[in-house]
């Protein structure tokens, strides 16, 4: 995937890509995703935004984030943490700056924080630090930081893949958050994309290795739903191989009979990787609505008007 974006138009980029993902395993997956990545973020536009990049939250070669500053920011602008996939053992926030200029090109805040990887660490530990960096971020953007106006931001967790079930679990285990000195209840709201959330049992080695047994009762979403979780936009595609659009299905019906308010769509001709390519703006890969239909989730939950 080293061909520069002008040599390869939108739809055969989108070919390509679909046909090689859907041949590979999950973390070979995540390797075209990371080839496509390269190729949307060399053709992402660098206006209507600012990025401060590499700021800590935790201690480690991989304990920072990277912060997307919208041209206009006023104490109400919505903030989502985004949270990168990647089979829980790949992935780093320079492959997504596609998706925080989708989001701040149209006036929202975004944060893509890095969190350590297996085999660095097992489940809990990625876990632990998504909720290290949601916490810090959430006290510095809302206090305000680099320009910005402090104030009572909206935040959105949001998440691809792997991402998802962090990010999940951040918005239906209240102790994760509430561990960090803060509320749970602070949140406006979870956008999942293609996101594992009721996946045992487990039938590869390496995911167990990922979960050691003991664990793995706590790291499905599903297991946490009580009615008090945020309002939730799940997402997935139906030709998604690699995770299966039931695990969306089931966390969305879950929460509904619980009481709380959660929205389920399964795009047609969709698959694992086009959920997330589906954000990029100079060269969408998927379906553009996807984009669309997240934008307006965070725009009527924040009570924001559209970027002009």
């Amino acid at each position: 995937m080293a061909l520069h974006p002008r040599v390869m138009g939108p739809h055969s980029l989108q070919v390509r890509c679909r046909r090689r993902a859907a041949r590979l395993l999950p973390l070979a997956a995540a390797m075209v995703l990371s080839g496509c990545a390269a190729v949307l973020n060399a053709a992402t536009s660098g206006e209507g935004y600012g990025v401060v990049s590499d700021i800590r939250y935790g201690t480690g070669e991989r304990g920072t984030y990277d912060l997307y500053i919208p041209a206009t920011v006023t104490e109400t602008t919505p903030l989502v943490v985004f949270l990168y996939g990647g089979s829980w053992e790949s992935g780093d926030k320079e492959t997504y700056l596609f998706v925080g200029q989708s989001l701040a090109s149209d006036g929202i805040i975004v944060a893509i924080p890095d969190y350590r990887l297996y085999p660095e660490v097992r489940f809990p530990g990625f876990v632990e630090d998504a909720a290290e960096a949601t916490a810090r971020i959430m006290t510095t953007v809302r206090g305000g930081a680099y320009g910005m106006p402090g104030g009572p931001h909206p935040v959105f967790l949001m998440g691809h893949s792997a991402g998802a079930q962090i990010a999940g679990l951040l918005a239906t285990n209240g102790d994760w958050l509430s561990g960090e000195g803060q509320s749970p209840s602070d949140l406006t709201g979870f956008i999942g994309l293609a996101g594992p959330y009721d996946f045992l049992p487990l039938s590869e080695e390496r995911y167990k290795s990922i979960f050691p047994q003991e664990t793995r009762t706590a790291s499905q979403p599903v297991n946490f739903v009580d009615g008090d979780e945020p309002p939730m936009l799940l997402i997935a595609g139906a030709d998604d191989t690699t995770v299966k659009p039931q695990n969306t299905r089931s966390l969305a019906a879950r929460v509904r009979a619980q009481g709380g308010e959660a929205t389920d769509i399964i795009y047609p001709g969709v698959d694992h990787i086009g959920a997330i390519t589906s954000f990029a703006t100079a060269l969408p890969l998927a379906d553009e609505t996807i984009r669309d239909r997240t934008l307006l989730f965070i725009r009527e939950r924040s009570h924001q008007e559209p970027a002009q």
